[in-house]
């Protein structure tokens, strides 16, 4: 099993920026964000696996050149820097994991495709 806790989400500011956290309690192979708005469907926001399956990094791309997923392994906490926050950002914002990567294209942005979630972290944007 894989426990997921996120932190870091608020209120700010349009423009503003918060970084979200996402500590796990064991290493896991796939990590992603998710984020989803009331009334909307849960989309995918960024996600990446390790250099050893790949390396690749995605972004959607509404977060394009405004956020950023890392990962700091020896900490096993994933994180989620938001620059430039927009009135359409405000959700809340799930990090999820898997064991394993999927492989087809745009599997990333497919919420099915992750086993392990956290409870969730709004973010909220004023303007």
């Amino acid at each position: 099993q894989v426990r997921l806790v996120e932190s870091g989400g608020g209120s700010v500011q349009a423009g503003g920026s918060l970084r979200l956290s996402c500590a796990t309690t064991r290493d896991t192979y796939m990590v992603g964000w998710f984020r989803q708005a009331p009334g909307k469907e849960r989309e995918g926001v960024a996600a990446r696996v390790p250099r050893g399956g790949g390396g690749w990094i995605y972004y959607a791309d509404s977060v394009k050149g405004r956020f950023t997923i890392s990962r700091d392994n020896a900490k096993n906490t994933l994180y989620l820097q938001m620059n430039s926050l927009k009135s359409e950002d405000p959700a809340m914002y799930y990090c999820a994991a898997n064991l394993s990567p999927c492989t087809y294209t745009g599997c990333w942005n497919v919420a099915a495709n992750f086993a392990y979630w956290g409870q969730g972290t709004q973010v909220t944007v004023s303007s």
